[in-house]
């Protein structure tokens, strides 16, 4: 009975006010999806058509960055191993840092390039320090997407640079939120996806990055993850922040706007930070009405001579947690 009434409490208390408040009316832009997720427990804190799919652009460049980041992890690959740049990574159009071939760099190098400036060129040197071909390095990131749960996934390029009718990558917002959860496990992410500025290139050649994420500048806390655009993609954003004891994950998937795409992604951005702000208020409130639940359901009860004989005695885990896995369990995804 105890646990049946924190249920009901709980479900009232998340749907009470929130209902409807995830569907984002932003004046003259529309979007694929959106979810804002706990990145410690993966409990969804709101969502708006977050299995549409749609086109991530450069927020593809997550995975790129996972799975070099897992291989170094892994002592497979070491941060300061040279790249020797060759003619298909140098070639590769879009947003660039101009890599020659012939030149060298760090793997940490290249994926400040890959973060900041967005740069497909580093994408595809980078993917081809870690296979033969990029070909393969994109089966990499498709079965570590299956691996993760992405079960409405497919990457077709390590940087999200497609053209007029693809193929394109292909994702979700649930599915960009579970990328990034995995993101969050791993420390040299944030050194890479917080920073705001890194010479690339120090000499005569140098060029000076710059994040293109602007929230680092203007939500508190914010110290990732990336943005994307295209044309066929339009404006997407997975970001993150900190506050307190709490992270939360923001996915913008596939903004539009008539006005253009500088206005699509301001509203992207605007999006997303109301998303994190939603998102804290709501792990408040939920801690707020855990506790109070959780003390009514603790408090002592008229002591009854038991005719049963006792049954199996709880672990030391769930004597310590008071039944919290239970509770986290309701909101996860």
């Amino acid at each position: 009975m105890h646990r049946l009434l924190v249920t009901s409490l709980l479900f009232f208390c998340f749907n009470t006010g929130w209902a409807g408040e995830d569907k984002y009316s932003e004046v003259g832009a529309t979007f694929d999806g959106t979810i804002c997720v706990d990145a410690d427990t993966g409990m969804v804190l709101s969502e708006s058509t977050a299995d549409r799919l749609g086109h991530p652009a450069s927020v593809t460049k997550l995975m790129t960055l996972l799975l070099i980041l897992e291989d170094t992890r892994n002592q497979q690959l070491n941060l300061n191993s040279l790249v020797k740049i060759n003619k298909e990574a140098a070639q590769t159009g879009g947003s660039q840092v101009w890599l020659a071939a012939d030149e060298e760099f760090t793997v940490k190098d290249l994926l400040y390039a890959l973060m900041l400036r967005s740069a497909n060129d580093a994408a595809v040197a980078l993917a081809l320090t870690r296979a033969p071909t990029v070909k393969e390095f994109v089966e990499r990131m498709n079965t570590r997407a299956k691996e993760l749960g992405m079960t409405n996934t497919r990457f077709v390029s390590p940087h999200g640079l497609t053209y007029g009718a693809g193929p394109h990558d292909t994702t979700t917002a649930r599915d960009l939120a579970k990328l990034c959860l995995q993101l969050t496990t791993l420390k040299d992410a944030f050194t890479f996806s917080s920073c705001k500025e890194f010479n690339f290139r120090p000499g005569l050649k140098s060029t000076q990055l710059t994040n293109h994420n602007h929230l680092l500048n203007s939500y508190p806390g914010c110290d990732g993850f990336k943005t994307g655009w295209t044309v066929a993609a339009n404006a997407s954003i997975v970001t993150t922040a900190r506050n307190n004891n709490h992270r939360v994950i923001a996915v913008v998937l596939g903004c539009d706007s008539p006005s253009g795409a500088k206005i699509a992604q301001r509203v992207r951005d605007q999006i997303a930070a109301k998303l994190m702000t939603k998102g804290f208020n709501k792990l408040a409130l939920y801690e707020a009405e855990k506790a109070k639940l959780l003390t009514l359901t603790h408090r002592e009860a008229p002591k009854v001579k038991s005719t049963t004989p006792p049954g199996p005695k709880k672990s030391d885990s769930e004597e310590k947690t008071g039944g919290k896995g239970w509770l986290e369990a309701l909101f996860t995804f």
